[in-house]
């Protein structure tokens, strides 16, 4: 008798969120950290993960990055350091200069709007209320560019119904990653409590994490499954996970890549959407749709809420 043939696979409609992935300013950093290893030769000491992701982080270190996450467990001082994309305080930076330390700043140039909001206003006489995750690099940032106590951290709703700051004039800024609907929900509240406090001039959560957050709406009203890749640790691709449910899609998983996703979690689904966080490189999104192509058979849909033509310029490298 002849070999049966193996039954056909399942359909399964993907929907492939766009934009999705790099942003410009991840795009940056990565690249600053290349471009030093190509410069000067590794290794290149980098503070704390460049961007959050260990496949980024991994792929850089096999070129001879080197990652710690203070300047004292870096054994020669010669050696170039990078930043992280998420800000430093400004202690570290001074730390750098008085050891004598070259040092590449790769932080994403809108969140250095953000410290240079804070620093604005703060010179203007207002304490700071910032809207952000407690022990973020981010946001340890951006309460560092200025005095002890001169920032309060406000990371909900209820944080903003309960948050006592000093009496004088008030502002507020946020954390670049977080979600959009919720942000919109604390300043609504802060702005019921402090009439007269003054925000920024333009919304301080960043082009990519708003766009990202619209896309995965997008998908997520449509997929009875939004697979998010990305890295626990990263705050856009944590949020984009929680906008997917909230939306109103039935189950939302985050995954930090292919090889860590069992397919069989879309049994049962006829739609699934997928996208990834804006540390998370395109390759790792084409390892879950391999995956996902074991068990089904894919046809796939772009679903695109907006173009991205964002870049950065790198710094100035020592010759």
């Amino acid at each position: 008798m002849p070999d049966a043939k193996p039954a056909p696979l399942p359909p399964l409609k993907v929907l492939l969120a766009g934009p999705r992935g790099f942003c410009a300013g991840v795009d940056r950093a990565i690249r600053i950290v290349e471009e030093a290893l190509a410069r000067h030769g590794p290794p290149v000491y980098v503070r704390h993960e460049i961007v959050h992701n260990r496949f980024v982080v991994e792929s850089l270190e096999a070129k001879g990055a080197v990652f710690v996450e203070e300047l004292s467990e870096i054994p020669d001082p010669t050696r170039p350091v990078v930043f992280s994309a998420h800000g430093v305080p400004k202690s570290v930076p001074e730390e750098a200069a008085a050891r004598g330390m070259y040092a590449l700043d790769a932080t994403c140039p809108l969140v250095t709007k953000v410290h240079k909001e804070a620093e604005r206003h703060f010179a203007r006489g207002r304490h700071i209320l910032l809207i952000g995750h407690a022990g973020h690099p981010e946001v340890i940032g951006t309460m560092g560019q200025l005095p002890e106590g001169a920032v309060t951290l406000v990371e909900d709703a209820e944080d903003a119904e309960t948050v006592a700051p000093p009496p004088g004039p008030l502002a507020y800024t946020t954390q670049t990653t977080l979600s959009v609907d919720d942000t919109a929900g604390i300043v609504e509240i802060l702005r019921r409590r402090f009439p007269g406090i003054a925000g920024p001039a333009k919304e301080d959560i960043c082009y990519a994490t708003t766009n990202r957050q619209a896309a995965v709406k997008r998908i997520a009203e449509r997929s009875d499954l939004v697979i998010v890749v990305g890295a626990a640790n990263s705050s856009n691709s944590v949020r984009l996970r929680e906008v997917a449910e909230k939306a109103g899609c039935p189950r939302a998983v985050l995954v930090p890549r292919g090889r860590d996703l069992d397919p069989s979690i879309a049994d049962g689904c006829t739609t699934v959407g997928i996208t990834a966080g804006a540390s998370a490189p395109e390759v790792l999104v084409q390892e879950v749709l391999e995956r996902l192509a074991e068990r089904f058979a894919l046809s796939i849909e772009d679903v695109v809420v907006a173009e991205e033509n964002v870049t950065f310029k790198l710094p100035a490298f020592q010759r």
